[in-house]
Parts: C-alpha cells; sequence; structure tokens
C-alpha cells in the first residue's frame, strides 16, 4: 500500500475545555497519512485514480472551522472518519496538534490510527 500525506494544515476551531478556551477561536495543525494504491493513477496520470488530497483538505478545513470540541481526542476522531468514510481509505494516522496549549511547550497533541493497512 501506497502512503499520501499531508502535513501542516492549519484551521482555526472552538477547542478546549475551559471557559475561556470556549470564547476564542484556536489553532490547530492536522498531519494526516492516507493508505492508499497510487498505481493506476501513475500509469494514467489522472486524478481519478488516486485520492485528492485538496478535496480531502478543503473537506477537513470545513468541518474543522465550524467544529466546536472540547477534547482533540474528538476532533481526531471525526477526522478519521471523515477520511476513511467519505474518501474510501482503509487505513488513515491522523496527527492532530494544538500548539501553544502547554506554557513552555511548543506543542501538543495526539496520533490516532485507523483501519487496516493493506498490503500493495
Amino acid at each position: 500500500m501506497d502512503i499520501i500525506f499531508l502535513t501542516d494544515l492549519r484551521v482555526d476551531t472552538v477547542i478546549g475545555i475551559y471557559d475561556w478556551e470556549r470564547e476564542i477561536r484556536q489553532t490547530v495543525a492536522i498531519d494526516l497519512e492516507m493508505a492508499t494504491d497510487i498505481r493506476q493513477a501513475a500509469a494514467t496520470d489522472d486524478i481519478e485514480h488516486t485520492l485528492n488530497y485538496k478535496s480531502i483538505s478543503k473537506r477537513l478545513i470545513d468541518f474543522v472551522e465550524n467544529s466546536n470540541y472540547g477534547l482533540i481526542e474528538s476532533m481526531a476522531e471525526k477526522i478519521a472518519a471523515i477520511v476513511m468514510e467519505e474518501f474510501n481509505v482503509p487505513w488513515v494516522k491522523v496527527t492532530l496538534h494544538k500548539p501553544g496549549a502547554i506554557s513552555g511547550s511548543k506543542d501538543v497533541g495526539v496520533i490516532i490510527e485507523r483501519g487496516q493497512r493493506v498490503a500493495g
């Protein structure tokens, strides 16, 4: 199986458990690794035979901008579900960053993997 990836997709959203976080928008950053088979796309040079990462990023931007979660864990699960269900991806690794969430730390976040990697 091949991997198509997207790194550091930054989106402003309402995220957090504290009252002050519920009143502001914070930036989250999304990294994705998505399993797919790119052989037909490579052979035909046709985007219809691969994952359209622009379509995926637009969908996720729309979702995250309009979401309202307390936990990044919940947001990461929904991102994985969207990618797998709407874009027919058998395996996805989602890294969701919440930079600046902890004083003195550059970044915090969560990494989840969902689905099955299929040998190709």
